[in-house]
């Protein structure tokens, strides 16, 4: 008899796993950025930082989000 479990259906594979990427914390943001902690909250404050997302109690940062958001603060067009 198959396993028709529907938490196995649910299991995402190995490669969404890797391809989503690992979220990272406010530390490791804030070492990326060469900004001290406090900075990212005072940015989440005011709503001007890398989006943020709380997981339970915790926030955590998507990598992908944190470069865009870096790309997005460059004053000079580099295209030119």
């Amino acid at each position: 008899m198959p396993n028709t479990s529907p938490r196995s259906a649910n299991t995402p594979s190995s490669v969404d796993t890797a391809r989503r990427g690992s979220l990272a914390t406010p530390v490791e943001v804030a070492a990326y950025l060469g900004v001290p902690v406090k900075t990212l909250y005072q940015w989440k404050y005011r709503g001007i930082g890398p989006n943020v997302h709380k997981v339970g109690r915790h926030l955590r940062y998507r990598w992908p989000e944190v470069d865009a958001w870096v790309n997005a603060q460059s004053a000079y067009d580099l295209t030119a």
